[in-house]
């Protein structure tokens, strides 16, 4: 029994310690964005990398609702699009264009993000992006990266254009699109995104209020970012706990996740 209760699956059986604690990490965070509200039907992606050589990574299942994504029913898939072992369900062609073009070309982009929340979107929308006239905002700075909108993400040749704009960034702004970041881990991936989404809803609220907004200057941005660097470091404390905090409250709801 994987914990006193529950038999241990087939996949489960077949896999690597470190496979079966990746696949755990990958649906916990399935279900942490599904307690946030942060899906859109059965599509959108969050990847993570499986370790080991073969840059094999994991991906939900297409036409499964997040709080439905369990650890075994994850998908393995590799560079390619070839899934990878026996599974029933398939993939997203969108999804695993935009994640396995990020997971190819960064070896430090273990976990992958993107969503479409409504405010993301809007900002998105914007021709000036992300503003920096708030605390989020301040904090992210300079460090987002954008992607000129291309329609539904299906063709491969895009990858290139993709990465290019990316480049070494871990925030990006995919025009009239979404959001995206990356990371070495789920916990340092989900801050971001978790930042990048806070910035997007206290921008848009504040250009509702139709009030003046209070410019940051360049110096406070800088020395934001500078403390953003050491709060939120790959593996860091701070983005460990987040996770863990996390990981506590889905499992008051539901632990079928861990299966």
């Amino acid at each position: 029994m994987a914990d006193g209760s529950r038999p241990v699956s087939s996949v489960r059986a077949n896999c690597s310690d470190a496979e079966w604690q990746a696949r755990q990490s990958l649906a916990a965070t399935y279900r942490i964005f599904d307690h946030f509200g942060w899906y859109e039907l059965i599509f959108n992606h969050i990847t993570l990398r499986v370790p080991g050589p073969e840059h094999h990574f994991l991906i939900n299942p297409y036409g499964l609702w997040y709080r439905e994504v369990t650890a075994s029913n994850l998908v393995k898939v590799d560079l390619d699009g070839n899934i990878i072992g026996d599974s029933e369900w398939g993939i997203n062609p969108a999804g695993y264009v935009i994640h396995s073009a990020i997971h190819a070309a960064r070896e430090d982009a273990h976990c992958v993000m993107h969503t479409h929340s409504t405010t993301g979107v809007a900002v998105a929308c914007q021709a000036a992006g992300l503003s920096r006239d708030n605390f989020y905002g301040a904090i992210i700075g300079d460090r987002v990266a954008y992607h000129d909108f291309e329609g539904v993400t299906c063709d491969a040749d895009e990858k290139t254009r993709l990465v290019a704009n990316l480049g070494e960034k871990n925030y990006m702004i995919l025009r009239s699109h979404g959001l995206l970041t990356c990371g070495h881990t789920a916990a340092a991936a989900f801050q971001r995104i978790w930042t990048l989404q806070r910035a997007c809803d206290v921008q848009m609220m504040a250009q509702q209020s139709g009030q003046p907004i209070i410019p940051v200057t360049q110096a406070i941005v800088d020395r934001s970012q500078g403390v953003m660097d050491n709060f939120e470091g790959e593996g860091a404390t701070a983005a460990d706990r987040i996770f863990e905090a996390l990981v506590r409250e889905i499992d008051r709801k539901d632990t079928s996740w861990r299966d």
